[in-house]
């Protein structure tokens, strides 16, 4: 079931680059030029323990930079995963305008199941293998699904120890101690509030009181709130859930409270400030925006109509399917994709990387304000590429990025 999932969402990406194509007018060989990937790197992992593991690194396209992309540690991760993650990294990077590409790897374990000790071994091990393929100006990787800036800073280490390499650009995501960038952990939910925000302001809605609803009160999701609690007061969180439940509370929910709440292991389900429901009626809720934060295929073709949000904000990767898009673009509702709403990851991987090269530590403010340098300008060409080639913002996050690609 979760490999037909993550094969789907590979066909949903081609897709959505074919369609992309088309509108650009290019032939099929230009086209699946842009699918196909440059490299794959499959191979095994064999611990001290006896037990071995199978490892990825896809790297798609470099044409306008290194790849980049993250490292994810999961016991589904396969091939299809990181193929389709790869491919739509590049896609995000050129969307956004930066000088790299798109690459993505992981390992199939269950890293609750290794020692410390073993995962540390397993980190080396995967860089050990992958080093001549990687590094600051070929290929750098970032952390991911269960992975952290501790097993990164194990794998710069192993690296340099592989290749001399001390300028600790070949992986981003590391400690802050190490040459990790400040502003990396809210860097993704802090872009989302950004990306939103230029988008209400291009819509006449900038001051507007708005109402908005986060599915997925994990990092990314708590950030976003935490932010905009910050940046835009006018703006109320009425209702966030994670996997067990949803709390509602119209009169305002306290992001803060929420984080730290959530920060103890607490559930939703034992909230008090407000009313709990099942997790999936978060789709349905009545708010200006619904913010999706947490899987991929939270909307599709048997839930949309339940949608009542006027705007979506993809902050998880995929988190409308291909029908579930179709049918908020046949009424109306407006979707911020995410290769725009959610790069702000990997923005200031980027930067942390070109601090890196720079031999430089740049400041919060700094980090901050370079990450809004590169979403407002994105979310602007975005609506002007939709209204330009009568698409949505969808199709147009892709057409942008294709435009980039090609040139």
């Amino acid at each position: 079931m979760v490999r037909n999932q993550r094969g789907k969402m590979l066909e949903t990406a081609h897709a959505l680059i074919r369609n992309a194509g088309r509108r650009l007018e290019l032939n099929d060989t230009e086209i699946n030029n842009l699918i196909e990937v440059d490299a794959e790197h499959r191979f095994d992992i064999q611990l001290n323990n006896g037990k071995s593991y199978k490892a990825y690194r896809v790297q798609h396209n470099n044409k306008l930079g290194p790849y980049k992309g993250g490292i994810r540690f999961h016991q589904q991760v396969n091939p299809d995963e990181v193929r389709a993650l790869a491919t739509l990294m590049s896609l995000k990077t050129a969307a956004v305008g930066l000088p790299m590409g798109g690459g993505k790897g992981g390992i199939a374990v269950n890293p609750k199941e290794l020692t410390r000790k073993e995962l540390e071994e397993i980190s080396r091990k995967y860089v050990r293998h992958l080093h001549p393929h990687i590094g600051p100006d070929k290929d750098v990787p970032a952390p991911d699904v269960n992975t952290n800036a501790t097993i990164i800073d194990w794998m710069v280490d192993e690296y340099q120890k592989q290749t001399g390499d001390k300028s600790g650009a070949s992986f981003t995501g590391k400690s802050v101690g190490k040459g990790g960038s400040l502003g990396r952990d809210a860097a993704t939910g802090r872009g989302g509030v950004i990306a939103l925000a230029e988008l209400l302001d291009n819509l006449g809605q900038k001051q507007k009181n708005i109402t908005y609803a986060v599915q997925g009160f994990g990092n990314v999701g708590a950030f976003f709130a935490e932010t905009a609690r910050e940046q835009h007061p006018e703006w109320t969180l009425v209702a966030a859930s994670d996997s067990g439940a949803t709390v509602i509370n119209r009169g305002g929910l306290n992001a803060k409270k929420l984080a730290e709440f959530k920060a103890h292991g607490k559930r939703f389900a034992d909230y008090t400030n407000g009313q709990i429901a099942s997790p999936g009626e978060i789709i349905g809720l009545e708010a200006d925006v619904l913010v999706l934060a947490a899987l991929e295929d939270a909307i599709t073709d048997k839930n949309a109509s339940a949608v009542k949000a006027k705007i979506v904000v993809e902050m998880a990767n995929g988190p409308v399917n291909e029908m579930g898009q179709k049918y908020l673009d046949g009424h109306g509702i407006t979707v911020l994709p995410d290769i725009i709403a959610n790069s702000g990851g990997v923005i200031v991987s980027y930067l942390e990387w070109l601090q890196n090269k720079k031999d430089e530590h740049w400041t919060e403010e700094k980090v901050n304000a370079e990450l809004s340098g590169y979403i407002k300008p994105a979310v602007g060409s975005l609506i002007i590429t939709a209204d330009e080639y009568k698409v949505s913002l969808k199709e147009a996050a892709f057409i942008m990025a294709l435009k980039r690609l090609i040139s």
